[in-house]
């Protein structure tokens, strides 16, 4: 399973910068908005992360940060891309909600898999 969510992870953070970088008119669009696409698809990254290298979220989300930091500083060079920071801001923020998503979720699952665990076992003798 680990391996699966590794590789959707990749695979995410791949479309993300082809849709950053690629051609304007290959980005996909919704009724998000701009902000809202961002926002959807950075949390998504940082989710897919955070679950993927579970014993290392802090640095992986410090590394993501700063990633999504060159990759807005690299529209400066693809043609009918331009860097904002508010793009950065909503971003990174949003990714870094991503991986709290992701603390979240393993909190959770650690709890229904000890509570789950004392309840198979039953009553002590």
């Amino acid at each position: 399973m680990s391996m699966f969510i590794r590789f959707f992870a990749w695979l995410l953070a791949a479309a993300v910068t082809f849709a950053t970088l690629g051609p304007p008119g290959l980005r996909p669009r919704s009724d998000l908005g701009q902000d809202g696409e961002h926002a959807l698809a950075f949390i998504l990254v940082g989710l897919a992360f955070g679950l993927a290298y579970r014993n290392r979220r802090w640095a992986v989300a410090a590394v993501a940060v700063i990633l999504i930091g060159v990759l807005e500083l690299m529209q400066f060079w693809a043609p009918g891309r331009h860097a904002r920071l508010e793009d950065f801001l909503v971003d990174a923020g949003t990714a870094c909600i991503g991986f709290a998503f992701a603390t979240a979720v393993d909190w959770v699952m650690t709890r229904f898999r000890a509570n789950s665990a004392l309840t198979s076992e039953g009553p002590a003798e």
